[in-house]
């Protein structure tokens, strides 16, 4: 597909057209999710701005690599987008990957602030975290399986854990989950194994609130099992309490891998606060023993995916009905509002039939005559009072006769 010109450039009067993203990403576009996602992160590596802090070229292309990712990674924008172009997608509203090592204090503030407000804010990997475990030896420490392992992890740095199975145990399913008890944010990584001996990130899941822990998990158990990502229903839930409703379950999307094969594998935790350390425990276990488990997640899983498409129906009735709803309560107000007029004119219509003048008026006349005539009798009262009644002399007026004569 030529490239489109998106609404904002249109807005903007930018002459500049969008690059098709499966041109921009270098797949084709019958990719699965998983071919485009790992054509990002190798795109994203080699333009990432910490490794080109003087090329703006590279800054601009780590820009549009992100903008064509958001794009194929959301099912519903990619067939917005093979079906109408850029002017299908909503690009306003895309999200953009955060790498918090490479912003400032500042910045770096004012996204936790958001964060805190409950602004869905998606992180990314550290393109150190991901140089180093692609080109240079990293430290990784054997997880046994059934057994657990509890550390701190500083913000923006990884620890990674090598797990070992066997064909049998692969056969019988797989699951590695994290938690942490203190509500730290951090990322679950799983890594490809190149042929160089380099580690290239393959599957990532971003803690959750889960009760009163935080927790993400990775489960290979052979058939297929969904993720749910949060930061979708969060955006729905910005825009009004309905439309958190009906989208609640549109980030409910398969796992991109189903099974592993016997041998070793590579796991990390990725330390994803703002400014602290997170503290989490880390468990690998072979899901033989939880058949019964299985069959209850495939069960659950699956009336979820039902319960998804009633609700897309849902909403097309919900909406109409709505929409009635509020048309004749809109209806119900201006006809009440119109009888009300309607009885007013009416009673001032009969009120008009009559010769005598309205009660009011002749209160209010018989009033202003008896207060006239009052004013006019107090005032001749007033003055026969005054000369009727001599000035009283104050007691200092008193005059004081002083006998003069002698005393005998």
């Amino acid at each position: 597909m030529p490239g489109n010109r998106s609404k904002s450039d249109k807005d903007g009067g930018a002459k500049q057209l969008r690059r098709d993203p499966y041109v921009v990403l270098g797949v084709s576009r019958n990719s699965t999710d998983q071919e485009i996602k790992s054509a990002y992160r190798k795109m994203a590596l080699k333009y990432h701005p910490d490794k080109n802090a003087d090329d703006p070229k590279a800054t601009d292309m780590f820009k549009e690599v992100t903008f064509s990712y958001n794009i194929l990674s959301d099912p519903d924008k990619r067939r917005q987008y093979d079906s109408a172009g850029f002017e299908a997608v909503e690009s306003d509203s895309q999200e953009l990957e955060l790498d918090l090592s490479s912003l400032g204090a500042v910045n770096t503030i004012f996204a936790a602030l958001f964060s805190k407000l409950g602004v869905p804010i998606k992180t990314t990997v550290s393109a150190t975290v991901l140089e180093e475990a692609l080109n240079g030896p990293v430290a990784i420490r054997p997880l046994p399986l059934g057994h657990f392992i509890s550390k701190k992890v500083e913000k923006q740095c990884a620890h990674f854990y090598s797990v070992t199975i066997t064909e049998e145990e692969a056969q019988a399913g797989f699951v590695c989950r994290v938690h942490s008890s203190d509500k730290s944010k951090f990322k679950l990584l799983y890594f490809d194994q190149e042929d160089n001996g380099g580690l290239s990130l393959a599957l990532q899941e971003d803690s959750a609130k889960t009760g009163k822990v935080t927790s993400a998990g990775m489960y290979f158990l052979r058939f297929p099992v969904y993720r749910l990502d949060q930061t979708k229903n969060s955006i729905a839930a910005s825009k009004d309490q309905d439309t958190s409703f009906f989208r609640k379950l549109d980030g409910f999307q398969p796992c991109e891998l189903t099974e592993l094969k016997a041998g070793t594998h590579v796991f990390a935790i990725y330390g994803d606060n703002f400014f602290r350390s997170a503290n989490y425990t880390i468990e690998a276990v072979c899901a033989a023993p939880f058949s019964e488990e299985k069959e209850s997640l495939r069960n659950i899983e699956s009336q979820i995916l039902s319960k998804r498409a009633e609700m897309s129906k849902f909403e097309t009735e919900y909406r109409e009905v709505l929409a009635q709803f509020t048309e004749m309560t809109s209806k119900y107000a201006h006809e009440m509002q119109a009888i009300d007029q309607l009885l007013k004119e009416r009673n001032e219509i009969h009120a008009s039939y009559t010769v005598a003048p309205s009660k009011q008026s002749s209160s209010k006349s018989k009033n202003k005559s008896s207060s006239k005539e009052a004013k006019e009798d107090d005032q001749p009262r007033d003055e026969s009072n005054a000369r009727d009644h001599p000035r009283k002399k104050r007691w200092y007026n008193i005059n004081i006769r002083v006998d003069k004569r002698k005393a005998c």
